[in-house]
């Protein structure tokens, strides 16, 4: 019967990692990052579009403690699974992807690191965090960076408003209801 349960809250919490991450990537594929921030629309872009929402994601997800790391791991866990199996559909080879991997790994740490601390009021700005690993120092036009922050900053408290106990159910919006109102009508 034990083992049962044990089975029973691994399965709700997958469920609910995929339903977070299937959020996360959703979010960090809408067309106006790209467009309107001028994320860059490339391979790297995209992976860097990805790692700012789950950071965010799961820096949430620390706010409820112990409860959460169970969660936390399975979301981070899904993502790199996700990562492995697209580069395989890319094409890369079997003895490179463990490279790979663990150089996306490495990267998603520095970010996660990098954001954290300039959102806790740390050195280095968030612009400064954007620039050099977002926009990875090409340049981009400053008002670009300032809107890229806000939306940084803008997502980081909207999630700061969501119930722990949806979260770890899986239930989570990236977007204001006043802007989820907009896209329906």
């Amino acid at each position: 019967m034990a083992l049962g349960l044990f089975n029973a809250g691994k399965r709700r919490r997958r469920r609910a990692a995929e339903a977070l991450y299937g959020a996360a990537m959703a979010q960090s594929r809408r067309p106006e990052l790209f467009r309107e921030l001028e994320i860059p629309d490339t391979l790297d872009g995209r992976f860097d579009a990805l790692v700012l929402h789950m950071v965010l994601l799961l820096r949430r997800l620390k706010r409820e403690g112990e409860t959460a790391r169970e969660l936390s791991q399975e979301l981070f866990d899904l993502m790199f699974a996700d990562m492995d199996r697209s580069l395989r559909e890319m094409g890369v080879g079997d003895h490179s992807i463990g490279r790979r991997v663990k150089q996306m790994i490495s990267a998603f740490y520095g970010r996660a690191q990098a954001y954290e601390e300039a959102l806790d009021g740390g050195e280095d700005t968030l612009e400064t965090a954007l620039s050099r690993n977002v926009y990875r120092d090409i340049g981009i036009a400053r008002d670009k960076l300032e809107d890229l922050a806000a939306h940084v900053r803008g997502l980081d408290g909207l999630l700061a408003t969501q119930a722990g106990p949806a979260l770890l159910a899986g239930h989570v919006s990236f977007e204001a209801p006043e802007e989820a109102n907009a896209r329906k009508h």
